[in-house]
């Protein structure tokens, strides 16, 4: 695709620039986390799945309209067979100057076998899913999980030289005694660490308000053992960060229950069936994959995209309560990409 630096960039009916696109390439994962999937899960026949050759087309076609970051998502991707071919092909919008950032998030099961290779594509950055680094506790979370290999990927990791997030959902009775421990374990590491609220997407086993820790108490209980400096710091995604003064790392909280992040909101995520959810909080998606397979042409795919951001509501309507016990959103979180 020719990229024309004078296309306009997609804007939503609130002014907001669209500059970054979570990309998920696979609903499946080799874990199932409580909070994100159910124990049997059923997953999209093949048929269904954009080819790694729609999925560059589709992160081209973002990329031509102002897209300046793509986060890699699942599942988890790096369980998709020959995913490496999808970053060495996006790598070239890195090395065009046309993408700032192509990055991953991942459990880091397959970090290992996939570092060095993500380093050698472009990639500098990488998110990864731990709640937990009490090894009876990641196998309760994740069912499947082996924490072992999640070390030896985070090892691999800094190795290739990638700067790694931690990224941990706060689970009521499950990892809120652990959060000091991880704090100084990540920032001991030289990795940021964010800590999550679960959100009620999808139907899983276990009830979302037994599962919920606000994270302004979790904040507010820190600060007995912490000085929490506000820095001004930001990834694009929606954290807000503090610096740790007795670490000296950065901690950052995402709130969509206690504190809705919504107003500067610059993102948008694709499934791995090409929909294109315009808020991770609401139903309205987008069709991306009917106008990518019927035309050559990206006319229809670029039409497509520019309506869909038309209609970027303002937020989301998440809530957790005793009374509103249904997920506010059917999908589980796997389906449109972490």
């Amino acid at each position: 695709m020719f990229l024309d630096p004078a296309a306009p960039a997609l804007v939503d009916p609130f002014g907001r620039a669209i500059t970054y696109i979570r990309v998920s390439v696979t609903d499946r994962c080799d874990f199932r986390c409580v909070y994100c999937m159910s124990e049997d899960m059923n997953f999209l026949p093949k048929r269904d799945l954009l080819t790694l050759e729609e999925l560059d087309r589709l992160c081209s076609a973002f990329v031509a309209r102002g897209t300046k970051k793509i986060r890699i998502t699942g599942g988890e991707p790096l369980v998709r067979r020959d995913i490496m071919t999808l970053f060495r092909s996006l790598s070239r919008h890195l090395q065009s100057g046309a993408l700032e950032e192509l990055n991953v998030t991942t459990n880091g099961s397959q970090l290992a076998r996939y570092a060095g290779e993500l380093a050698d594509c472009g990639v500098r950055r990488i998110n990864v899913s731990l709640d937990t680094l009490d090894d009876a506790k990641f196998k309760a979370i994740t069912r499947w999980g082996d924490l072992s290999k999640v070390m030896q990927g985070i090892d691999a990791a800094q190795k290739a030289g990638l700067a790694i997030k931690i990224n941990a959902v706060a689970l009521k009775g499950v990892n809120d005694d652990e959060f000091p421990r991880l704090i100084e374990w990540a920032h001991g590491r030289g990795m940021d660490l964010t800590f999550i609220e679960v959100m009620p997407l999808g139907d899983v086993e276990a009830a979302r308000v037994d599962q919920y820790v606000p994270l302004n108490q979790v904040r507010a209980d820190l600060l007995d053992r912490y000085t929490l400096e506000d820095i001004d710091y930001q990834t694009g995604g929606p954290a807000r960060y503090v610096r740790v003064k007795e670490t000296g790392g950065r901690l950052g909280f995402i709130t969509p229950l206690t504190h809705n992040f919504c107003e500067g909101c610059n993102r948008v995520r694709v499934t791995c069936t090409g929909t294109l959810y315009m808020c991770l909080g609401q139903e309205d998606a987008a069709d991306l994959r009917t106008p990518l397979r019927s035309s050559e042409s990206d006319g229809p795919l670029l039409a497509a995209m520019e309506g869909a951001i038309a209609r970027k509501p303002k937020g989301h309507d998440f809530v957790i309560d005793r009374v509103t016990k249904n997920p506010a959103v059917g999908r589980h979180m796997s389906v449109t990409g972490g």
